[in-house]
């Protein structure tokens, strides 16, 4: 059922308006769909956004505009140098004792804020039958104690793929941890049926899933169901968020973000300063903005609701801490 909903995902800006009942008129032909880049959004996402209203902080994440032509001075093709971490074929590494793993290119969601957007997947991505020279990588580098995969998205590949990988894995004696970054648990919650609960719940090591998810508008029931399968099957679940002019950009909506992510099982974790990928910098805020919302939801919330405030500084061992 799955595949089905994300093969029949909205690609076309004027469909995407039409069903929001939104003039594309209004917008001065502002919006265009981008041939590198195109719109892609689950028609469940898109029913979570409101009828007629331009600024739906949802639409506002995927709907390309013109504005992403702009070239601004600062941002870049790769601006968390991903070129310079690539260790072998499909795997990249940044930070002691964690290897991460491009699984594919594919995604749920084209997010227009995406910083690997430029990413040349044909070039290193590893296809099915170069996992195994990965394995053999991960298995000679007993530094190496937590796998994250990546991509895309890695729950876009099958169960039969994806089962593949990690249980050969899980398998290495060193490796404690396997470390999801996804998004299809909030954009595509029936990803997470009960052919993928039965074996995710078997793998026999650490398992953590961050989720990304910028607005609680994005949270309703059927998120909620998948978020607590995966907690019931055995996961810790975080969420990191970006920093978004004019969608989540004010610390009562990170507060309400942060209260709803606690309903369904998530642990807000980092709030990303946003990596100046070229063609996003509509989305960008100042530092001084961002610590000022930080500390406010300080003062509002109990700590462990409040997310580490990082930007990703091409080079550096670790996200540096913005305080």
């Amino acid at each position: 059922m799955w595949q089905k909903l994300l093969a029949n995902a909205i690609r076309d800006p004027l469909e995407l308006l039409s069903l929001l009942e939104l003039d594309p008129k209004q917008l001065n032909h502002k919006h265009f769909n981008p041939r590198h880049f195109p719109l892609r959004v689950p028609r469940g996402y898109a029913a979570k956004m409101k009828k007629g209203d331009w600024n739906d902080p949802l639409l506002l994440q995927v709907l390309p505009l013109h504005a992403e032509t702009n070239i601004t001075d600062g941002f870049l093709q790769d601006p968390v140098n991903d070129h310079e971490a690539i260790s072998g074929k499909g795997i990249l590494q940044k930070y002691a004792g964690r290897a991460l793993i491009i699984t594919t290119g594919a995604c749920a969601i084209h997010c227009r804020y995406c910083f690997r957007q430029n990413f040349p997947y044909s070039e290193h991505q590893a296809s099915s039958h170069e996992w195994q020279s990965i394995i053999t990588t991960l298995r000679a580098d007993s530094s190496l104690h937590e796998v994250i995969l990546s991509g895309g998205d890695p729950l876009t590949l099958s169960d039969q793929r994806l089962q593949s990988l990690c249980s050969q894995i899980a398998d290495i004696p060193h490796i404690t941890t396997l470390r999801f970054h996804t998004r299809l648990p909030i954009v595509l919650p029936e990803r997470i049926d009960p052919a993928f609960i039965d074996w995710f719940s078997s793998l026999a090591i650490q398992k953590v899933i961050v989720i990304h998810t910028n607005h609680a508008n994005e949270l309703a029931d059927d998120t909620q169901t998948a978020l607590l399968q995966l907690h019931q099957a055995g996961a810790l679940l975080l969420n990191q968020s970006v920093l978004l002019k004019g969608i989540n950009d004010s610390a009562e909506s990170l507060i309400h973000l942060s209260n709803t992510l606690l309903t369904q099982q998530v642990t807000p974790y980092y709030l990303h300063l946003l990596d100046k990928v070229q063609g996003a910098a509509h989305f960008d805020i100042k530092e001084e903005d961002a610590l000022q919302i930080i500390e406010q939801m300080r003062t509002e919330l109990p700590g462990y609701l409040v997310p580490k405030l990082v930007r990703e500084i091409s080079g550096k061992r670790s996200k540096t801490p913005i305080n």
